[in-house]
């Protein structure tokens, strides 16, 4: 077999890439630390102060890789959604673009699941309304299995919704008075209202608007949306979707209990320790951009309740959230160059797309 011979503008145009790619790696980590305070920075220290010696980094790397490996499932599961949609993706393309994703929420949230889908686009050749269909019900999915995780946290304490700090308040206050807050607050009804009779008009007047070819673009966008929706309930090994599912769940689980073993504060508690703040300290992820500030102080008001002192726990907290942050960072940017280099795939897109 013949070895392939690079050009001269061919090997400029791959160095210039990997440039781009790199240096928009590095944009994406400025714009993920560029909040942290001067306190926050000085906590972190004295965090990493508080591992104990030792064998304390092995288990906080192998925290690392195994968030890599949740990450790695939740590509394995991107791949079964878009397969009854008829669009064959690499896995490899499917991890890059989820840790892509990852990177660009630290900076941007939500711009992620916009990239990841553009990137499934440019490589893939996978429309980006039918890849944004499939991340929303992976988003879902996510949403249910969170609710889950954190329902049995809470039947494994009792009420510790209601006794657990955040700052100067309790969630169960805050939760409180943010639904108290959003029952009071009319315009959400009023938008409420005015959505309903926006769908009941564009109902009435289809016809109409399917003359214009910029709302049939538009129409043909939300078909392509809805598509990648119902994608999940073609699914060809839908086992295999079940078992991805749980795997990116436990993992998660995974992460948090070998962190555990890297404080001698931390490593004699029992399984329901761990699992708690496993399952508060995924809202710290949901509440702020990459679990900036929240999910420390989450984790921290959950040892507290098994009397951890509070600093201690709030240095597990960021040692945690440093852990999981340094992993989306180094494989975001690995995968960021790495797909710079990587063929387009040969999937055709339909007539209809």
């Amino acid at each position: 077999m013949e070895k392939k011979q690079y050009t001269p503008a061919a090997i400029l145009k791959k160095i210039l890439k990997f440039i781009l790619f790199f240096g928009v790696g590095i944009f994406f980590i400025y714009l993920s630390i560029k909040d942290l305070t001067t306190e926050d920075i000085q906590m972190l220290k004295e965090s990493a102060a508080e591992v104990k010696k030792g064998s304390a980094w092995i288990f906080l790397a192998i925290s690392l890789v195994i968030g890599a490996f949740s990450h790695y499932f939740r590509a394995l599961r991107s791949v079964l959604l878009l397969e009854p949609l008829n669009y064959k993706i690499r896995k490899s393309m499917s991890f890059f673009a989820v840790m892509v994703c990852y990177l660009a929420n630290l900076a941007f949230p939500r711009l992620g699941e916009v990239l990841r889908c553009t990137f499934l686009q440019q490589y893939e050749k996978v429309p980006f309304q039918k890849s944004l269909g499939t991340v929303v019900t992976e988003r879902a999915i996510d949403l249910i299995l969170l609710l889950i995780v954190v329902g049995v946290a809470i039947l494994l304490n009792t009420n510790i919704l209601y006794e657990l700090k955040v700052g100067d308040t309790t969630l169960g206050e805050g939760f409180s008075q943010k639904i108290v807050g959003m029952l009071h607050n009319y315009t959400l009804y009023y938008l409420l209202a005015g959505m309903i009779l926006l769908i009941v008009i564009i109902y009435v007047t289809r016809k109409k608007w399917n003359k214009i070819h910029f709302f049939v673009k538009i129409k043909d966008f939300f078909i392509g949306i809805w598509q990648g929706l119902i994608s999940i309930k073609d699914l060809k090994h839908p086992i295999l979707f079940v078992i991805y599912s749980l795997m990116i769940w436990v993992c998660y689980f995974l992460g948090t209990y070998f962190c555990f073993f890297a404080f001698d504060f931390l490593s004699g508690l029992g399984i329901t320790v761990v699992f708690s703040c496993f399952a508060f300290g995924l809202i710290g992820f949901v509440v702020g951009p990459g679990g900036l500030g929240a999910y420390p102080l989450i984790i921290a008001g959950t040892l507290v309740l098994y009397g951890v002192d509070y600093n201690a726990g709030l240095a597990a907290g960021w040692v945690g959230w440093g852990v999981q942050t340094l992993m989306v960072i180094v494989f975001g940017i690995i995968s960021l160059i790495a797909a710079s280099f990587m063929k387009r795939t040969a999937n055709e897109v339909s007539s209809n797309d």
